[in-house]
């Protein structure tokens, strides 16, 4: 499902919502202010030690930076760098049968879906993409044909058979600290903090089986401080214990300068079954994820989005465990299946995930005072509709592959000056909460 919400106070409290699938105006009811609520946290130390050490790297603002930059140039050491970048364009730019250009300046390459980066793998070679699973019960899956990415609204398409993939240019990878880590997070330490530059506002659930999770997600174009910063609002869909072996599944929309070179939010994917160590990329980056329709290009800029006191565009993301072949399964929007994860990349997700947790994150890059970096928003939970970002109609998929609701669903803020969370539920919405923050601000200085 993508909507449009527009927001206007009655004396009921009441809300308009427009749906981009139909344009039928449905009134909804407003989330009442007294039904927000923060959760107890058991266990929350523990899962809380696992986000703060699953982690991309973090760039410090410090003079090291600059110091880099005013090495001595060496053109042996450049042109050996060069033929590498060269060498991995060439490993994950597949040659495509057409080509279109994006009005914000990406490439859009439709490559033959059994060409594409994931049938490098030992696994699938010489293999094709799979059929459609059966979706869960209980999920809506009208087929949505409406454009909400950039390159579509070219007016071109890709043709059947063929898969839309951002094309990666030198300049990509050149952003990078080094190819190796190109496209990928990695555990490493490189600034003095117990939180290693990574914070969140999260809501979640853990001690069951879960084969799945969906949610609708407010897209927002956040204000991200620097090039090594990134703001995100995902699903993460998790198994494993919180070291070595951690496995996860990621989703959602994010703002990376480092990964894409601008800040228009993005639609991306995830993957690790090392705890981010070796294994797993963004998007399509490395072989992985299949993708199997020709719509939804992976790393593509997400156009609307919402806008603050008006217009509120969401999209909805359901990742769901195909019953017959174990593979997980992602559905942006409703009824385009983007493509699976396969089974055989996982450990622990092979069998079931042991905790689902929606929310926002940032990378704080700064030693002294806090980023300007904004999560979701860039307001307070606070604020309400309209203004702070939100998750609603969120659910899990359980063993009986059917989606369920969240009773028992925990929000948890590690810095709640900088970004906050506040849960709740109504029948309109189900379990809901808003979250974000601004960063940097007289309680967060």
């Amino acid at each position: 499902m993508v909507s449009f919400f527009y927001g206007r106070r009655k004396n009921q409290q009441e809300e308009k919502t427009i749906s981009v699938e139909d344009t039928r105006f449905n009134n909804t009811t407003k989330m009442d202010s007294s039904s927000f609520k923060i959760s107890s946290i058991i266990g929350g130390f523990v899962w809380f030690l696992f986000l703060v050490s699953s982690v991309c790297p973090v760039r410090s603002l410090d003079t090291d930076n600059f110091k880099q930059s005013n090495q001595t140039f060496k053109p042996g050491e450049e042109l050996h760098k060069l033929k590498m970048i060269r060498a991995h364009l060439m490993k994950i730019n597949k040659p495509a049968i057409k080509s279109i250009k994006s009005p914000d300046g990406d490439i859009i390459d439709c490559v033959y879906a059994h060409h594409q980066l994931a049938f490098d793998h030992p696994e699938l070679k010489g293999k094709k993409p799979l059929d459609p699973p059966e979706r869960p019960r209980g999920h809506n899956s009208a087929f949505l044909s409406e454009d909400f990415q950039l390159w579509s609204m070219s007016g071109e398409s890709c043709p059947e058979g063929t898969v839309p993939i951002r094309r990666t240019t030198e300049h990509d990878v050149l952003r990078a600290s080094n190819v190796g880590s190109f496209g990928r997070k990695i555990k490493r330490v490189e600034r003095d903090s117990s939180t290693n530059g990574h914070e969140h506002a999260v809501g979640y659930v853990s001690g069951e089986q879960y084969y799945g999770a969906k949610a609708n997600i407010n897209v927002w174009a956040p204000s991200v401080e620097n090039q090594y910063e990134f703001s995100l609002s995902q699903i993460w869909v998790i198994s494993g214990s919180f070291g070595d072996d951690l496995n996860t599944i990621e989703a959602g929309w994010q703002v990376s300068p480092e990964l894409y070179g601008d800040r228009y939010p993005r639609f991306f994917t995830y993957w690790t079954s090392d705890a981010y160590q070796a294994t797993g990329c963004y998007n399509l980056l490395c072989s992985g994820f299949v993708q199997t329709n020709n719509k939804i290009a992976i790393g593509a800029a997400i156009s609307p989005t919402s806008s603050y006191s008006g217009g509120q565009f969401d999209i909805s993301l359901l990742i769901w465990k195909d019953p017959k072949h174990g593979n997980w399964w992602l559905e942006f929007g409703s009824g385009i299946l983007v493509g699976y994860w396969p089974s055989f990349l996982f450990t622990h997700l092979m069998d079931h995930a042991s905790m689902i947790q929606f929310g926002g994150e940032i990378v704080n890059g700064r030693t002294g005072s806090h980023t300007s970096t904004q999560m979701g928003s860039g307001h307070f939970p606070s604020e309400g509709f309209g203004k702070a970002s939100y998750f609603r109609n969120i659910q899990v998929v359980d063993f009986d592959n059917s989606l369920t609701p969240l009773p028992n669903l925990k929000v948890l803020a590690d810095h709640p000056n900088c970004y906050d969370i506040q849960g709740g539920n109504n029948k309109v919405w189900g379990n809901y909460f808003y979250y974000g923050g601004p960063g940097k601000n007289p309680k967060c200085p």
